[in-house]
């Protein structure tokens, strides 16, 4: 037989008792011999019984792959849960997620997959087989732990918004850095030399961010007062926070560089409202390029939201499937210059 090719392993049922054909028995006995456990043990796992403990069965499931064998009870599995899968994330009530959500929808239905959306901070709801059989989270309130904790190869999670790695999870990422050096950089070479900061929450995400942005400055010879770092929490309402307490100072900064589009966007809100003008008096920039940013004027970082969505129901299906790889993609972010900004990189 080629090494290469997958054999069977059959389960079929006869007065509530597994019975084998093919040579079903004979690879039964070499996966429990390779996991310690008895064969009653391996065909409890296989056929997806609860006396297993998921530890143990996840074990065996490995084991049988290794040894070149297809796993029926995994299609089972995916039949079972109507295949249905999870993309779980932070809030509705932002429009980040928009095109994130259509670029899922648009591979997972042409899948034969369903898609359950949810912002319920109990994940592991979802986690039981009846319910789901895979999950793309987005939720920067969700723990790392539980993350890695509820992945495996049998239950595979993509993870947009953090690197992580374990057992039956994946990453896919925006290189944040980067395009955030090119926008600082442009604004320095644009003329501009004096700079506030609006962070969002503290996520790996705003931590890239802000590193580019200082790096930035120190590779200037620029400096930024401790006073110019502001604090808010992705939301309009923190943009509009720091607007006004950027009026209260003596000398507003030429640049307010915020971590995401909706903080940016309510800086803008609050500046034009108090007579301050957009670009002229202070630029402002974001990161994302969400739909109302292309109408307000944003420089900002675009992102391929609508991309990063299809390819992460693409990486979940194909692993649900018995195919993919479980290596971190890293995704390419520009930099798109819009009226927002007064001075632009030649």
């Amino acid at each position: 037989m080629d090494s290469g090719s997958k054999r069977s392993l059959t389960l079929t049922s006869c007065r509530s008792e597994e019975v084998t054909t093919g040579g079903f028995m004979s690879g039964i006995k070499d996966i429990a011999k390779q996991a310690g456990v008895s064969v009653a043990t391996v065909s409890n796992a296989l056929n997806n019984r609860k006396n297993v403990g998921e530890e143990t069965r996840q074990k065996i499931f490995k084991i049988a792959e290794e040894l070149g064998y297809d796993l029926p009870g995994r299609r089972d599995r995916l039949s079972s849960t109507g295949k249905n899968i999870v993309f779980h994330f932070s809030d509705f009530s932002t429009l980040y997620y928009h095109d994130i959500l259509h670029g899922i929808s648009d591979y997972v239905f042409s899948k034969g997959y369903n898609i359950l959306v949810s912002s319920d901070r109990d994940l592991k709801r979802y986690r039981d087989p009846s319910i789901s059989c895979g999950c793309i989270s987005m939720d920067f309130y969700c723990d790392d732990k539980i993350l890695v904790d509820l992945a495996s190869r049998d239950y595979p999670i993509i993870v947009l918004d953090r690197e992580l790695t374990g057992d039956g999870i994946k990453s896919i990422v925006v290189n944040n850095y980067l395009a955030q050096h090119q926008l600082v950089e442009g604004l320095v070479k644009g003329g501009l030399k004096t700079f506030a900061w609006l962070g969002g929450l503290d996520t790996p995400d705003n931590r890239e961010r802000l590193k580019a942005f200082k790096d930035v400055l120190q590779e200037k010879g620029l400096s930024c007062r401790r006073t110019d770092f502001y604090e808010g929490n992705w939301m309009e309402e923190s943009g509009d926070q720091a607007a006004r307490l950027l009026m209260l100072s003596e000398c507003m900064p030429e640049a307010l560089v915020c971590a995401n589009d909706m903080m940016a966007i309510g800086a803008i809100r609050k500046f034009r409202r108090e007579g301050i003008r957009v670009p002229e008096d202070i630029s402002v920039t974001g990161f994302d390029d969400v739909i109302i940013s292309r109408y307000i004027r944003l420089t900002t970082v675009t992102v391929p939201n609508y991309e990063r969505g299809y390819l992460a129901a693409q990486s979940l299906i194909e692993l649900l499937e018995g195919r993919g790889d479980y290596e971190t993609l890293h995704i390419g972010a520009r930099v798109k210059w819009r009226e927002s900004s007064k001075a632009r990189p030649e």
